[in-house]
């Protein structure tokens, strides 16, 4: 088995020399080796330099692509946000032309198409997860999702709700508009 890891270069002061001019030629070769080393680990070193600026500069265009198609896709996504909810309400905008376009309907007729228009957009709406708040009178009061217009006596129970004068309406459990209530006041 043979070794072949290479012979480390002879020590100067170890070796006898002829001649101080072969002392230095000698010393003048390990200098040089020792450079030609130097210079190729540099070499190495610059080359993995380079390959990692490279690497660094395509992960940044990466990165800069990856964001740019996200700013893309929220800019999309609030300008067509609406886009569902316009179209479920298309059907009511009909409904409503349609009974415009009849000119000696009766009050009967009026009413039944207003009802049926209505339930169209309650149903719209909700489709679209936009709830009604309307409480039942006897109703605790919560003030995250009613507004107190008046304090009226009442034989209910204090802070609760006597009347509704206007319906609230609700997104994904966020308040878009509470209900307008009347409230029992302290007996």
């Amino acid at each position: 088995m043979s070794d072949t890891s290479p012979t480390p270069p002879p020590n100067p002061a170890a070796v006898n020399y002829q001649s101080t001019e072969e002392m230095v030629a000698a010393q003048a070769a390990n200098e040089a080796d020792a450079l030609a080393q130097a210079q190729a680990e540099l070499a190495t070193l610059q080359a993995k330099s380079a390959d990692l600026a490279d690497q660094y500069l395509r992960a940044k265009a990466e990165a800069e692509n990856a964001r740019r198609r996200a700013d893309d896709e929220i800019s999309k996504a609030r300008k067509f946000a609406v886009e569902s909810f316009a179209e479920s309400l298309l059907p009511v905008a009909d409904s409503l032309e349609a009974g415009l376009v009849i000119k000696d309907a009766t009050p009967e007729q009026i009413r039944e198409g207003a009802q049926a228009t209505l339930r169209q957009l309650v149903a719209a709406l909700e489709r679209n997860k936009v709830i009604a708040i309307a409480p039942a009178a006897g109703t605790k009061f919560d003030p995250h999702q009613h507004q107190a217009i008046s304090v009226v006596p009442a034989e209910q129970e204090a802070n609760t709700v006597v009347s509704v004068l206007q319906k609230g309406y609700s997104i994904a459990d966020r308040v878009l508009r509470p209900a307008l209530v009347t409230v029992a006041a302290a007996k």
